[in-house]
């Protein structure tokens, strides 16, 4: 694929990405009086997630399509580099709240597991630290962005399961999309992680991976904020 064409793709789907997260937050603040009792403290969180989402992501996919418009990533470097650290902060903080939504919906307590998910972020935030980092470079340095991401996809991948064994229990099929599409975001990201730094095109797979939060957007919002969320067998949801 041409350089130019891959790049004309990138910015434009960065800018209706953006549009599109912040609309959904929009639309879930406005609505949030829409939501039943049983599920305002779930729906709380689930907002607060996506606006940790967009404020990193408006760093991360806007400062590069500023890089694009104005000359390149190379020439702004650290600009980019900031918004891949902002995104890198926030998205931890996302599976957090995440965590935490599952807790109250689910009426869990945390367990090890659910502690060992928190202290993964704990782990990734010290991991972000060291120069070795490099947030100044386009490129991230290997083998280090791959250790830096390990913590990560535990988080995500735990959090993927605890969903996938309670919305089971519970038939749950709100919950139980949004495991499933937290695992496609996880089957484009890996490749992403491993492949893109020698390989630029691999980080096309960037456009599902972030297609697949949007997903989990609209299905929170359809059944958290428009009262749609089916009862579970237990008579709680």
């Amino acid at each position: 694929m041409p350089e130019a064409l891959r790049q004309g793709i990138e910015i434009w789907f960065d800018i209706g990405y953006l549009v599109t997260v912040w609309f959904m937050v929009a639309l879930m603040f406005m609505h949030r009086g829409r939501v039943e009792s049983r599920n305002r403290a779930v729906a709380v969180r689930v907002l607060w997630a996506f606006v940790l989402l967009g404020l990193g992501d408006a760093g991360h996919v806007g400062f590069r399509v500023f890089a694009y418009l104005n000359g390149g990533l190379a020439q702004h470097a650290t600009l980019v580099g900031i918004g891949t650290f902002a995104t890198a902060v926030t998205v931890t903080f996302f599976y957090v709240v995440m965590l935490d939504a599952w807790r109250i919906h689910f009426h869990k307590a945390f367990d090890w597991f659910a502690w060992m998910l928190v202290a993964m972020g704990v782990l990734r935030m010290g991991l972000m630290i060291p120069a070795v980092n490099q947030w100044n470079s386009v490129v991230s340095p290997m083998p280090w962005s791959i250790i830096r991401n390990v913590p990560l996809m535990i988080q995500g991948l735990g959090l993927a399961w605890l969903l996938f064994r309670d919305a089971g229990k519970a038939v749950d099929c709100p919950f139980r999309a949004i495991a499933w599409m937290i695992l496609v975001s996880y089957a484009c990201y890996i490749p992403v992680i491993l492949f893109a730094p020698t390989h630029p095109l691999f980080g096309m797979l960037m456009i599902p991976k972030t297609c697949a939060y949007l997903a989990v957007a609209f299905i929170a919002y359809n059944a958290l904020f428009m009262g749609k969320h089916r009862k579970r067998k237990t008579g709680q949801a």
